[in-house]
């Protein structure tokens, strides 16, 4: 009956709330541009691909915007590698360290030698994620000389979200040009149509170049050197369509071109190409792969983003803060709203993200294992759990990798690598083979899923990946005394520390705990036993190190908040009542004042995350 009465009560204000309305929500935050930003590079994408252009729309001007926001063309596919005469393996850049009364072997960049170095350099850089091409407009001024950014006028560039539409608008030397770009959203397709009266003035053309990579940790795809070491050509040319082939070394791939009306398409200079039309409009589609397929139109592409968009913002949850009075909700509700469009785009895919997505190439394109927590999880919080599971299965494929990493070592399951390539095949780091915080991401995301559909289906998927990584962790934790101990010979989240002195930091003693009892409840939930050495490892696990009142960044460094040098990058023991729930030996009143006392004395110029 009290239920009953509770309704009674409840009813009025049910009867008189209102759906949100997610078209105005997500339309009120679109994207303008009115100047020539480096830093406002704007991109269309599905979560496999990736496309970024500058304020026309395109990718005009890729020198120009090189060191901003790089106007890159990536995808999960598009991955390219050196030779290798030399013969380079990472098992040369192994160096034995002692810990728990033993040598473990870590892949780092310390080379003493010209071949260890030179080995450490290859094995970093390759493979590397390519960036595919650049796709842009040549824009001709009446002296017939090239336009500079500074030439053009008049600019306006709105991102839609709710749409993926990319509508730019610019003058040059008084003739406007009109571009409308969308991204496909289950191909690796980009359309745009351009309105301008200079196509008649031939003064106006669309233009392709494919750059080389730059072998850098960073690619911004603007590098044009090299010309002789790879090919590109038109391998057809039919009608309204070409198909044009880029090699590099042992990889190809192919660009699709798809186009309306009269157009001509030329080779230019090397790995140039050149559309070329007098007819006022034109609308183009490109589509890459890596092998033969079928380009979609502008109309296709069109509609694909329009319905993949509208269906993606009326999926899952949303929030809506305009009848709020607190002067912070606009721009809380705008950062909301990019924030999902911009992980979609660049998170969605069928493998972790490197740390920049799709839309910029850093640390050679590789994932970061690390990152993958704020990559992914976000999908399930906010009810599109099946985005974050797409790159679960990737763990599955690169399993035997994680579990040589784990045998080599001495532990017993799987050791998830930090940085690794798309095969995962880790990457030579003096820190990143040091961190353990990647370890429980998979326990976590896998939870998620879990907790998304809570039925057998789930747990078969992923028990047994589950359980290797909860094996690695309970051997990882060393017993000294009558607790078990988490180090030294790591590096936590918060990575200035040292390796050889550091132990017990308060970040990962409490997701260690979080996920060996989560591993356990998976057992449980499949009629299995509780094990044994994981509960030994929950029931002695060394207790969150604190000292005058706060916890400390790890137990190794007392002088936590004293010492300027442990005041920088990531105030990673914040995770432990943040990324983390409460749990059993976490004192919240505790972690306020450790809140209060980073948030007074944390050197902010120097961090990260």
């Amino acid at each position: 009956m009290r239920k009953y009465l509770w309704t009674l009560v409840l009813l009025p204000d049910l009867l008189f709330a209102q759906r949100i309305n997610r078209q105005a929500l997500v339309e009120r935050h679109s994207v303008i541009t009115t100047q020539m930003d480096t830093l406002a590079s704007v991109s269309v994408g599905n979560g496999r691909f990736a496309f970024t252009v500058d304020a026309t729309g395109l990718q005009t001007f890729p020198a120009y915007y090189a060191q901003g926001v790089p106007l890159g063309t990536q995808s999960e596919w598009g991955w390219h590698s050196f030779p290798n005469p030399d013969k380079y393996k990472l098992e040369e850049s192994l160096k034995p360290y002692p810990q728990q009364g033993r040598q473990v072997t870590y892949a780092v960049q310390k080379g003493s030698t010209a071949r260890e170095k030179a080995v450490i350099d290859f094995v970093r850089q390759n493979p590397h994620r390519l960036q595919l091409s650049n796709l842009g407009l040549v824009l001709l001024k009446k002296d017939g000389s090239e336009a500079r950014p500074s030439d053009l006028t008049g600019i306006r560039q709105e991102l839609n979200m709710w749409t993926g539409a990319i509508k730019s608008h610019f003058e040059l030397e008084g003739t406007p040009v009109e571009v409308l770009t969308y991204g496909h959203q289950s191909k690796d397709a980009v359309a745009a149509q351009i309105k301008s009266p200079l196509f008649a003035q031939k003064r106006l053309r669309i233009r392709l170049r494919f750059p080389y990579p730059t072998n850098q940790f960073v690619d911004a795809g603007a590098y044009y050197e090299q010309s002789t070491k790879h090919t590109s050509r038109i391998v057809t040319k039919s009608g309204n369509s070409a198909l044009l082939e880029h090699k590099l070394d042992q990889d190809q791939y192919f660009v699709h071109l798809n186009w309306n009306g009269q157009a001509t398409l030329q080779s230019a200079q090397s790995h140039e190409f050149l559309l070329t039309s007098t007819e006022p409009t034109l609308t183009l589609s490109a589509l890459f792969s890596p092998k033969k397929a079928q380009v979609p139109t502008f109309a296709e592409t069109q509609t694909s983003s329009r319905n993949g968009w509208k269906s993606f913002w009326t999926s899952g949850a949303a929030i809506d803060f305009s009848e709020t009075t607190d002067p912070r909700a606009k721009e809380l509700e705008r950062r909301i709203i990019l924030s999902q469009y911009l992980t979609k785009i660049n998170c969605a895919q069928s493998m972790p993200p490197q740390e920049t997505g799709l839309t910029y190439n850093s640390w050679y394109g590789k994932p970061h294992l690390e990152m993958h927590w704020w990559h992914g999880v976000h999908f399930a919080l906010w009810g599109r759990t099946e985005l974050m599971e797409r790159s679960l299965a990737w763990y599955r494929k690169t399993v035997n990798q994680a579990k040589a990493i784990a045998v080599r070592q001495g532990y017993k399951g799987i050791r998830w690598p930090k940085m690794t390539d798309r095969e995962g095949n880790e990457t030579p780091s003096s820190v990143g083979a040091f961190l353990i915080w990647q370890q429980p991401h998979f326990i976590y995301l896998a939870e998620l899923g879990y907790r998304d559909k809570a039925n057998a289906k789930v747990l078969k998927k992923y028990a047994d990946l589950v359980e290797a990584t909860a094996d690695f962790m309970a051997s990882y934790a060393t017993l000294e005394g009558n607790r078990y101990v988490l180090g030294k010979g790591l590096i936590p989240a918060q990575e200035c520390f040292h390796q050889e002195e550091t132990f017990n930091p308060t970040f990962e003693l409490t997701y260690w705990r979080w996920a060996l009892e989560t591993a356990q409840q998976w057992r449980e939930r499949q009629k299995l036993g509780r094990k044994k050495e994981w509960d030994d490892v929950l029931q002695k696990l060394s207790p969150l190190p604190q000292k005058d009142g706060v916890y400390l960044a790890t137990e190794s460094a007392p002088d936590s908040y004293t010492n300027p040098n442990w005041m920088t990058d990531h105030p990673a023991v914040l995770g432990a009542l943040g990324v983390m729930p409460q749990q059993t030996g976490m004192d919240s009143t505790i972690m306020h004042r450790t809140l209060d006392l980073i948030w007074e004395k944390w050197n902010w110029d120097h961090t990260w995350g």
